[in-house]
């Protein structure tokens, strides 16, 4: 072997590896933004208290998409100030960490001058959130600008979540063939047996469970009554009630992370 060959041979793992390294890396995809939705409705049509938006319902999922670094924008039908339910502040269904977002000025200043829906571009979101609480069923339901954004994010490959009467921003949506997104899908929502439980069936415009099925979703829901319960269906994620927002925030980060943006 002549002396020339020795040295390329022996030099060739070198170039190989320079070649590798000037290759330059994959770029980093970055976390994108999510939009959550909140209700401005506050009046029951017979009852003493308020409702509005159920606050673990939006802390728990704000709370972990901040920590993995994801933006929030908060949107409400109207825009301006969200009312807070009055029973979800209530030693029973409150924890640590909302108590805290209430101190936090800066939190409660966003939650009273959130963006009126009609104001949102929708193409800057990987994915739309719908919060619960009973106001909702008021005013998610029949918002043409809230149909708009979600539409506009399903169809350009975002994620269309929601939790517990948050599904009520299910209903009116359509795909590109014009019939219910959620026809054929799994999808969960606050229960017809909750609602009664709960004590508000006579109050509500409509029952959710119901409407969601009327709409050819296939409805599921957990065995044991406000207990946690999820489903993702695609590019689907709801949760039943309040008690589900933490493992529905989980569900949605992982649909984040899964998706690649058509």
């Amino acid at each position: 072997m002549s002396v020339f060959k020795q040295l390329f041979l022996a030099l060739m793992p070198l170039l190989f590896m320079q070649i590798v390294a000037a290759e330059p890396a994959a770029p980093k995809r970055e976390p994108g933004t999510v939009l959550v939705v909140m209700t401005n409705h506050s009046q029951y049509p017979s009852r003493n208290d308020h409702t509005g938006l159920w606050l673990t319902e939006l802390t728990h999922v704000y709370d972990a998409l901040k920590e993995a670094g994801f933006g929030v924008d908060f949107v409400s039908p109207n825009g301006g100030a969200v009312p807070l339910d009055e029973r979800s502040l209530g030693w029973l269904y409150i924890d640590a960490a909302a108590k805290n977002h209430l101190k936090d000025r800066a939190f409660m200043a966003a939650l009273a001058s959130t963006r009126a829906a009609a104001d949102i571009d929708p193409a800057g979101y990987q994915a739309i959130f719908y919060t619960g609480g009973h106001g909702t069923m008021w005013d998610f339901k029949g918002n043409q600008d809230l149909k708009r954004i979600a539409e506009a994010i399903y169809r350009n490959g975002g994620i269309v979540s929601s939790v517990c009467h948050g599904a009520a921003g299910l209903l009116d949506l359509q795909d590109e063939n014009g019939k219910p997104l959620i026809q054929g899908r799994r999808v969960t929502g606050f229960s017809n047996t909750e609602e009664s439980l709960a004590g508000i069936k006579d109050q509500v415009p409509y029952l959710l469970q119901s409407e969601l099925e009327g709409r050819g979703a296939l409805y599921d829901k957990g065995f044991i009554p406000f207990g946690s319960f999820v489903m993702t269906d695609g590019r689907l994620v709801t949760g039943q009630n309040p008690g589900s927002s933490k493992e529905v925030a989980q569900a949605l980060l992982a649909a984040l992370r899964n998706n690649t943006p058509q």
